[in-house]
């Protein structure tokens, strides 16, 4: 399963920086095209992202976001937050920055990566993965080779050795394949979506509803795609994944909604159909059963400063 989720990712750079951020702080950021790490060297650190409880990371903690997901960071969660863009505007790979931040309360210090990869040649595993994959420390010293680099990360940051740059870069590469590893390790005995990818038919099925969620499926149109009649589809894809293949697609549609609402300036209208949604109406109504919230209300706390028309 490494290979199959691993082989195909082709990383193309990092961009790498040190927080040094003194209670009260927050930070906002936005959707980012790489996936993205923070390490806690020093302090803790609370996570939010939209429709998530919020997570606290202790020392010597990792957070992984695979696929870049807007989120928040803070001393507490809740925590009034200032734009990540307006701290650092430019963020390219291969880039390098400190910065400092916040009040003169307890100090946190966070190592965070950027990590530019090709979309187009991630797996479906890598598709299922969560927002978040989040490996405390016990599990980071279970994990010799990952908890080291990291250790060395944090340690060496400020050697200005000939080359400390590029192993520096390499080295957020390595960390990345190794938490990868570890999570996905620990999360298929406990995520019913990875143990079901490796059924050819059903997760074809779960392939399809990962990548082509706004398609009209039905259960005998997944059932199709797999390649089973429905009645075994169903009981078969309700067996492996823990519920049924309509309310798993419900939930991924849910997802992308809370997602787009979030991180882009899309009209409701707009957001409905890309999820599948052809009456807005309808999908109102789903959104707030699934999240006992409106969109509206959703995006006024997750993006503030938008005002749709």
């Amino acid at each position: 399963m490494d290979d199959d989720l691993l082989a195909p990712l082709r990383l193309e750079g990092v961009f790498h920086s040190r927080w040094q951020a003194g209670s009260p702080w927050g930070i906002a950021g936005e959707a980012e095209d790489c996936a993205l790490l923070h390490y806690v060297q020093e302090g803790t650190c609370a996570v939010e992202l939209p429709g998530a409880e919020p997570v606290l990371l202790h020392a010597g903690d990792l957070a992984v976001f695979p696929h870049g997901n807007a989120h928040r960071l803070g001393d507490r969660p809740g925590r009034p937050a200032v734009p990540l863009s307006t701290l650092l505007p430019e963020r390219p790979p291969g880039g390098v920055t400190t910065v400092e931040l916040g009040g003169p309360g307890e100090r946190t210090v966070l190592i965070c990566g950027g990590l530019h990869y090709d979309r187009s040649a991630i797996s479906p595993i890598y598709r299922a993965l969560p927002p978040v994959l989040v490996l405390d420390k016990a599990t980071l010293d279970g994990h010799g080779l990952l908890g080291g680099t990291l250790g060395r990360l944090a340690g060496e940051w400020d050697l200005a050795e000939p080359g400390a740059a590029l192993v520096a870069l390499r080295a957020f590469e390595l960390v990345f394949v190794l938490a990868l590893r570890a999570a996905v390790g620990e999360l298929a005995e406990g995520s019913p979506v990875l143990r079901a990818l490796r059924h050819p038919a059903i997760g074809t099925a779960l392939h399809a509803v990962q990548t082509r969620f706004a398609e009209p499926w039905t259960v005998e149109s997944l059932a199709a795609q797999a390649g089973m009649s429905r009645s075994a589809f169903a009981a078969t894809f309700r067996e492996l994944v823990g519920e049924a293949p309509i309310r798993h697609l419900t939930a991924r549609r849910m997802q992308e909604a809370a997602r787009l609402l979030s991180e882009t300036t899309l009209a409701h209208s707009r957001i409905s159909e890309r999820v599948g949604y052809h009456s807005t109406v309808g999908f109102h109504l789903a959104f707030r059963q699934w999240y006992g919230t409106t969109p509206g209300d959703y995006r006024r706390r997750w993006a503030p400063g938008f005002q749709e028309d």
